[in-house]
């Protein structure tokens, strides 16, 4: 079931949506700077509350349960936007790229994102009316995702060797040249590292893309709903990015969050697809009538209180380890 939005509320939203990008785009092209804490803190709350703005206005044009669909989604992206920060943070120091244009990278990395997410909305969107099995697959891969998230390793060395192979067969230049892809060294032209960084976060994002759009369409089917919840969460993402600064690596315990997320919502999609099953080799092609049904109330409350238990626990953490090594260093001289 679908939310019956008016149409031109649909096309109205997508062409805000996308003046407010294209602003943004803007005005980091045309006056790249370090943003202090305040203009980034100014800019997550404004997009926080214009997404909070979408939400009442869903509420009274479609009902609680679509307006609760968006807020579930919204905080699922934003959750699992935070976690692309990670990789971002160690993209951009592993290239060491100059703080100055970092705000550019991270706009083409969000671009790059929002485009990938686009097309797998569509594919998604396509499959699930045509094949309802694809709750399973979706399940399932969230599963291992979540296992992948928690215990798994963060492939850095397959990444350097793909970085190695791209300077070898590209003529990479060592250094930066502003912030062009291409520049000029005795007379012959060179890429500059900025591609090879463009190129590690496209496809960092494609692999989020194969976990973000599992996840939300476990939230809701509606394809309007997942399109703007992927919106509304990537665009504050790179003022966030400098808001945060340091305090990512004191969030120790937030792939724990994320992973118990995916896996919550794994296993919502795969009762789900029993509680509509259709594959004949699974119970004779009968529907499972004892699988519940998550409400997404219930995926709500379950997504804010991961996100705020890992964020505290990690918080407690960093605060007391200084402690820790303190008490240790004393003892040590006594």
């Amino acid at each position: 079931m679908h939310p019956q939005l008016p149409l031109l509320f649909e096309i109205i939203t997508c062409v805000v949506l996308v003046l407010v990008l294209v602003a943004d785009l803007l005005i980091v092209t045309k006056r790249p700077h370090i943003p202090s804490m305040k203009e980034s803190a100014l800019w997550v709350s404004f997009y926080v509350a214009l997404a909070l703005i979408f939400a009442v206005l869903m509420y009274f044009l479609a009902g609680h349960e679509f307006a609760g669909q968006f807020v579930a989604g919204w905080l699922t992206e934003y959750s699992l936007s935070i976690d692309n920060l990670f990789v971002f943070v160690i993209i951009m120091a592993r290239f060491s790229v100059p703080r100055k244009f970092q705000q550019e990278v991270l706009m083409v990395g969000i671009i790059i994102a929002l485009v990938l997410r686009g097309i797998f909305i569509l594919a998604g969107a396509a499959l699930i009316e045509n094949f309802s099995f694809i709750f399973y697959l979706f399940g399932a891969w969230l599963l291992y995702t979540a296992w992948q998230q928690a215990f798994g390793h963060d492939g850095e060395q397959e990444d350097n060797r793909f970085t190695l192979w791209l300077k070898k067969r590209m003529k990479v230049a060592d250094d930066y040249d502003e912030n062009k892809l291409r520049t000029t060294i005795n007379g012959r032209r060179y890429w500059t590292p900025m591609i090879i960084v463009f190129i590690s976060i496209g496809t960092t994002d494609l692999l989020f893309a194969l976990d973000s759009i599992p996840a939300i369409f476990g939230i809701t089917q509606s394809p309007f709903i997942v399109f703007t919840a992927n919106v509304f969460a990537l665009m504050g993402l790179r003022q966030l990015y400098f808001l945060l600064g340091g305090l990512l690596e004191r969030l120790e315990y937030l792939k724990y969050g994320i992973a118990f997320i995916l896996a919550f919502i794994g296993v919502k999609l795969v009762l789900h697809a029993m509680h509509e099953n259709e594959l004949p080799f699974i119970n004779g092609g009968q529907s499972f009538e004892w699988a519940p049904e998550i409400s997404t109330w219930t995926s709500l409350a379950v997504i804010l209180a991961s996100m705020a238990i890992a964020t505290v626990a990690s918080l407690v953490k960093s605060r007391n380890k200084p402690k820790a090594e303190v008490s240790a260093g004393d003892s040590d001289q006594h």
